[in-house]
Order: structure tokens, then C-alpha cells, then sequence
């Protein structure tokens, strides 16, 4: 039989999540979800993120652009995927709009068509149209909007890249 773990105080739980962010950006919801782990009463929840938002240990704008940021130049996802994401942590939806649209579109672009021209070598395709078809659809699922995976593939088939290999 397993002991249940006892509830943590406050004052614990603030020291443990304090430490935690000068480490590295975190989310409210992040905190919220870790002292609901640990057992931390909501009335306790409430006064620890009060704190740390207070003490600017938690930032929920700071958070955004870091993840932005970090999501797009490594995990190489485009806006939709980010702004999922983002959702999904419960951030403010205006903080998340202002952060994503100071990201300007050839930023998506110079990351993508890289990319696509990565993915255009692994893809087996019987005609052109399939192998658009194809990359639209893998540029799509890493979060890319439309217009900017047009614009990448436009731009490589004015430099033969997809018309002149066998496909």
C-alpha cells in the first residue's frame, strides 16, 4: 500500500517554484499545475501565484516570446502549431496575438523553405501535383499558414527545384 503524499505547505511550494523559474520561463498554468500535483490547496495555489507573478517570477508575456521564439528558430514550427501550443498553456490570447504577429512572415518563410526542400528529396511522388500536394500538406501539419508555404514553394519552382528532378 502506497502512503499518500502529504500536503505541501504555501511557503514550500512557492521555494520549490521559485527555484524552478530562475532556471528557466514558465507559465501560470505550468505552477498551477504543479502544486495541484503536489497536493497545495487552491487557497494556497492562489496566494503562491499572486507571489510569483509579484515577484515577476512568472511572466506569462516573458514566457510567450521566449517560446516563440524558441519554437520556431529549433522546433521549426510555423504560427498555427505555436498558437496552438500557446492555447493549450491557457496564455492570454491578446499576449499571444501580439507576440506572434511581431514575428514577421519571412521569418516562417527563411525557416521553411529549407525545410521543404529537405522534405521534397524523402517524398515519392508520380507527377508534380502529388508532390505539391504533398509537401502542402507536411508544411500545413507543422503549423505554416498557406500563403507563406505558396510563397516558398513558388519561389523554389522559379529556381527549377521542384520541376527539374525526376519525380
Amino acid at each position: 500500500m502506497k502512503k499518500q503524499p502529504k500536503e505541501m505547505t504555501a511557503e514550500q511550494a512557492f521555494l520549490r517554484l521559485s527555484a524552478l523559474c530562475a532556471k528557466g520561463e514558465h507559465c501560470q498554468q505550468d505552477m498551477l499545475e504543479k502544486m495541484r500535483l503536489w497536493g497545495v490547496s487552491e487557497a494556497d495555489q492562489a496566494s503562491v501565484m499572486e507571489r510569483l507573478v509579484g515577484e515577476r517570477y512568472v511572466d506569462d508575456e516573458r514566457y510567450c516570446r521566449a517560446f516563440v521564439s524558441d519554437k520556431i528558430k529549433y522546433v521549426k514550427w510555423g504560427r498555427r502549431k505555436v498558437e496552438q501550443a500557446l492555447w493549450l498553456k491557457h496564455i492570454d490570447r491578446e499576449i499571444v496575438q501580439e507576440v506572434l504577429n511581431e514575428v514577421a512572415d519571412r521569418e516562417y518563410a527563411d525557416v521553411l523553405r529549407p525545410m521543404l526542400q529537405q522534405k521534397r528529396r524523402s517524398i515519392h511522388a508520380r507527377n508534380d501535383y502529388e508532390l505539391r500536394m504533398k509537401l502542402i500538406k507536411w508544411a500545413l501539419s507543422r503549423g505554416y499558414r498557406m500563403d507563406i508555404i505558396r510563397q516558398c514553394m513558388e519561389v523554389d519552382t522559379d529556381e527549377g527545384e521542384f520541376l527539374d528532378e525526376d519525380v
